[in-house]
């Protein structure tokens, strides 16, 4: 690992000739004011896509425009005021973005939270932030909310998006979507357009709530202005390295997470895309094929389960289909900052011809790039999906900076053991421990009614994000691991956790890894098999498929130990995982040992398999 011995920064400088669309940005008084501006522009084009009764349908900017101005109103009506907070409780649909906006325009801050919320996370976060009402898409979700409001006792107003069953309550009262979005639409926008001139950049749009890898989520105060900061950078890449051209996104991690609220939300209203909301991860591959997408976000996870996809489809396709996959890696292998060696250019020719058409067109063909954030990605996925031909951008950030710090771009050279440099606007620099430091109007105004974490995160105006990282010589951020997550073993040495465990899970038998070693003498760790490699050894050995069963067994687990030994090769002696053990259950966001945004949530799992992992020291 890195450590540097003085400080470094580095300050991303704006391109002299941004086009109008960033002027617009930058120019924005706040979010409500930039989309009513993209909608004025765009009028009958299609803006919102989703899919019903088997089909594909839009609504047109001018449409929602009128439908997220009679929502602001009817808001007005209930007696909501200026900075009252609005819950929004909704997996992603055209009625998310709506409500977003319309709580925004009514004065209000929008209080997003994940639909795989419990009843207690959801009074965690009605209770702290004091929202008075609450958006609610269907009964399911509808279900854990109930207790929560009830126990809290803050809500006065429950807003059903479909339409919901009435129970008894005397502390709130329920409303129908349909009945709110009708009216006088004009009437309407003068009244918004009145009220959001007099809401500033500096001002609250939202409390995120962090996804807690390490304990009760906290509120981030994320301001107007720190969203458009990161809206105008992240549009400052598309327009230098690929152009603003019919753009469309495809919306699939949950709109509660920073990332996709700024990346697959806001970033797409400042560009005047379209957005289109997938049905899930199920039907995500048949989504991206019908939608055809040029720009998605998505987290690393997906990334490596799309990898490992491909890679068994073209083994199947027979030998020239391999052979030319085995060679678009060596290409990729031997690239430099993207640009390949010259005596590769006949194979890269060939391959561009033959296997890397049918890849693109399984993500519909129209693709400029794909953006990993949330959580590291492994270079070696990234190097795959680049020498498949699709552009992977790795970006970097976290909620409290809007949430975006830094992104790889192909102009400066795409380097997948990298974060990129500093976006547009931010200023970046490393602490003499090695932590990273961020400054600029993307970072947060501090944490909702605690000020004592705000105090311990903000230090002169610079945002402590605990991670630790140097920046190589382009001003690329390099990440070597989270400050709090890095393992001292017993002799001092520093180990990144989230290097190992991603190397760990690209062998095909492991589908999730946790690896322990602080103050202890070696690493170990904990193992989830992958259940599809699982079926495939029960069947080729002829034991029955019980995942439970199939861990008792010496040659199952041998085989496993295998993968742990190929990772062990490339790792050096102290990263080494030397003993392992198989939890009850994988991971999962149902047993919190995982977070919203697929972030493994080590302080539970350690709570739960303390003995077990206490055990592999003793064996």
């Amino acid at each position: 690992m890195h450590s540097p011995t003085r400080p470094h920064s580095a300050r991303a400088v704006a391109n002299p000739a941004d086009p109008i669309v960033l002027q617009d940005i930058d120019n924005a008084q706040n979010l409500v004011a930039l989309f009513l501006k993209r909608a004025d522009e765009k009028g009958d084009a299609p803006f919102l896509g989703h899919k019903t009764g088997g089909q594909w349908v839009t609504q047109t900017w001018r449409s929602a425009a009128e439908h997220v101005c009679l929502m602001a109103e009817a808001l007005r009506r209930m007696g909501l005021e200026d900075g009252d907070r609005v819950a929004l409780v909704s997996e992603n649909r055209p009625e998310w973005c709506i409500a977003d906006l319309a709580i925004m325009a009514a004065g209000c801050i929008t209080v997003p939270t994940y639909t795989t919320n419990t009843g207690r996370d959801h009074a965690h976060i009605l209770d702290n932030s004091g929202a008075r009402a609450v958006f609610v898409s269907n009964e399911k979700l509808l279900a854990p909310l109930v207790g929560a409001i009830g126990q809290t006792g803050l809500v006065e107003h429950v807003i059903g998006i479909e339409n919901l069953k009435r129970r008894q309550s005397g502390s709130f009262e329920y409303h129908d979507w349909a009945a709110l979005v009708t009216g006088d639409a004009a009437s309407a926008r003068a009244a918004v357009d009145a009220r959001i001139a007099g809401i500033a950049r500096d001002e609250t749009a939202c409390l995120i709530y962090t996804s807690g890898t390490g304990g009760a989520p906290r509120g981030v105060m994320q301001h107007h202005g720190a969203i458009l900061c990161n809206v105008a950078g992240a549009a400052e890449i598309l327009l230098n390295d690929f152009g603003i051209e019919d753009e469309r996104f495809l919306s699939f991690l949950p709109l509660s997470h920073a990332y996709e609220h700024t990346g697959g939300q806001y970033l797409p209203i400042g560009v005047g895309a379209e957005i289109f909301y997938s049905e899930g991860l199920e039907k995500l591959a048949s989504n991206i094929e019908e939608t055809r997408p040029t720009l998605m976000v998505v987290v690393p996870r997906l990334f490596e389960v799309l990898r490992t996809r491909i890679m068994k489809q073209v083994e199947k396709q027979g030998k020239l289909a391999n052979f030319m996959m085995d060679n678009a890696l060596k290409i990729a292998a031997g690239s430099r900052d993207g640009k390949k060696r010259l005596r590769d250019r006949p194979m890269d020719f060939l391959v561009e011809k033959t296997l890397r058409p049918k890849i693109r067109a399984r993500f519909g063909g129209r693709i400029k790039a794909m953006v990993s954030g949330g959580a590291p990605l492994n270079p070696e996925v990234g190097n795959f999906f680049d020498a498949m031909g699709l552009t992977m951008l790795q970006g970097y950030g976290q909620t409290e900076a809007g949430p975006v710090i830094s992104c790889n771009r192909p102009k400066v050279g795409l380097k997948m053991d990298t974060v990129g440099p500093a976006m547009r606007g931010v200023e970046v620099r490393i602490a003499e421990d090695g932590e990273i430091l961020v400054r600029g109007e993307l970072v947060m105004h501090g944490y909702w009614r605690n000020d004592a974490e705000t105090a311990r995160t903000l230090q002169d105006g610079w945002l402590h994000t605990g991670d630790i990282g140097h920046l190589d010589t382009k001003g690329r951020i390099v990440i070597t691991d989270r400050k709090k997550d890095m393992i001292v073993n017993d002799k001092g040495d520093n180990i990144a956790p989230q290097k190992v465990e991603g190397m760990l899970t690209l062998q095909p038998e492991i589908a999730q890894a946790m690896v322990s070693g602080d103050k202890r003498p070696y690493v170990v760790g904990l193992i989830v098999p992958d259940a599809e490699w699982a079926l495939e050894w029960a069947r080729a050995n002829g034991e029955k498929f019980d995942l439970v069963a199939l861990q008792q067994l010496p040659a199952f687990k041998n085989a496993v130990r295998a993968a742990v030994d190929r990772t062990n090769a490339d790792l050096s002696v102290i990263e080494k995982v030397r003993q392992f053990a198989f939890p009850d259950e994988a991971f999962t966001i149902e047993n919190e040992e995982m977070t919203p945004s697929m972030k493994i949530r080590r302080h539970k799992i350690r709570a739960r398999y303390q003995e077990r992992i206490d055990g592999l020291y003793r064996s």
